[in-house]
């Protein structure tokens, strides 16, 4: 298991989050910068995705990745359409991600701190939270391949 300082959540879709971790990337925000811009490296990179397609609202609730941030600054990579949110060239962070297996919230909900408050699920609308090292120590044990 990784010890780390400083943990985030980042709230992805499942396709994006499998197009992110088969590029060794994240974007966060339709690819702004200031969200990414706050990562450290080495710090804990966890993915929660609410659903499995993007736009979809069928609900999938669950951690679907997991890794450190790998750079040291952001970077920019090539233009992309997004569809409504026009072409943008978005900002990303080099993310070395383990080898996981995806866990339902369900599953984990009662051992996290992240989930003990009342309304705790509003704040990921802000699409990047902070995570307790423990939560990340969590997570990781929770989703470590067998």
């Amino acid at each position: 298991m990784t010890t780390i300082d400083r943990a985030w959540l980042g709230v992805v879709s499942a396709d994006h989050t499998r197009r992110a971790v088969a590029g060794g990337f994240i974007q966060l925000n339709h690819g702004k910068r200031p969200g990414v811009a706050r990562l450290r490296r080495g710090d804990g990179f966890v993915i929660y995705s609410p659903t499995d397609l993007y736009g979809d609202k069928t609900p999938l609730r669950a951690f679907t990745a997991l890794g450190i941030v790998a750079d040291t600054e952001p970077y920019q990579a090539a233009p992309m359409d997004m569809g409504s949110h026009g072409t943008v060239q978005p900002w990303r962070r080099h993310i070395t991600f383990a080898e996981v297996v995806p866990v339902a919230l369900t599953e984990v909900k009662d051992a996290l701190h992240l989930t003990t408050q009342a309304n705790w699920g509003y704040q990921l609308r802000r699409g990047l939270v902070p995570l307790t090292p423990q939560d990340f120590t969590t997570l990781q044990r929770f989703m470590d391949r067998p």
